[in-house]
């Protein structure tokens, strides 16, 4: 569990490396918002989360329920979602707008092109009007 990190992660770093390359500018893990957002862009007004499929319960072929202590894991990512539902729901009621890119979009059997999913951020971030972003992989249940 302690070579687990929660900053820093290929996911995360694709994402900051392809926005700043566009230009854009932000600051990290920022603990005064709710839910520590991974990527903060103050001047859009506008948040980013990289969201780990496994330990935020996303449904995609890379969440796989642990054999061992199933129901601890259930109830730990169970938990995991709420909080992030509740952190999500403050956060827009704040003005925030919140991006969340999933693991799998970035990474294994169903991801997409990492310029389509940076043209989509990107497209997203610039236009005031949507509010919540949500960006997963091509896997269709």
């Amino acid at each position: 569990m302690s070579a687990i990190r929660g900053r820093d992660t290929k996911p995360e770093l694709i994402v900051r490396k392809a926005l700043h390359a566009k230009g854009f500018r932000y600051r990290l893990n920022v603990r005064l918002l709710p839910g520590t957002p991974d990527i903060v862009l103050p001047k859009h007004r506008a948040l980013i989360f990289v969201h780990g499929c496994f330990w935020h319960g996303h449904s995609c072929p890379l969440f796989k329920v642990p054999k061992t202590r199933t129901q601890f894991w259930l109830e730990k990512i169970g938990q995991n979602v709420k909080r992030d539902t509740a952190n999500q729901e403050t956060l827009l009621a704040s003005g925030w707008r919140i991006a969340v890119i999933w693991e799998c979009v970035l990474k294994g059997p169903y991801r997409k092109d990492h310029d389509e999913v940076i043209g989509e951020l990107t497209k997203w971030l610039t236009s005031p009007d949507e509010t919540v972003l949500e960006l997963e992989g091509l896997y269709t249940p």
